[in-house]
């Protein structure tokens, strides 16, 4: 009778512990939320460079691509969770490159939004 009570005991401590320490949930922003009303404002051929920083601020990232300067704006939202030993991590990200001539005017935009809202799920109790 003693070896019983003490598995239960043993079961009862282990899940305790399982329980209160292995789990975790984390959520994170980095970089701005777009409007889209400031992005649609953004027009070929006739936005300049300032106005593009005036509008939208700082670009996160300047690259230059065949002699063309490329402002690149990025807004990541990660989730992730753990329970117990299985894990789940989830990145949305929107990323905006406005790309300029040679005379600093916009020659082209490029904005890629998500497909569908990000859920909060950790596997293997979420969406598939």
């Amino acid at each position: 009778m003693k070896a019983h009570k003490s598995i239960g005991m043993a079961a009862t401590l282990i899940f305790s512990l399982s329980v209160l320490g292995g789990c975790a949930f984390i959520r994170g922003n980095m970089g701005d939320e777009f409007k889209h009303d400031e992005v649609a404002a953004l027009e070929k051929g006739v936005t300049t460079r300032a106005q593009v920083a005036a509008l939208l601020g700082a670009p996160d990232r300047i690259i230059e691509v065949n002699a063309h300067e490329v402002f690149q704006y990025y807004h990541y939202d990660v989730k992730s969770g753990w329970l117990l030993l299985f894990s789940r991590t989830n990145v949305k990200s929107e990323d905006l490159f406005v790309i300029f001539n040679s005379n600093g005017v916009v020659d082209e935009v490029i904005f890629g939004k998500p497909k569908r809202p990000i859920k909060f799920q950790v596997w293997p109790f979420g969406d598939k």
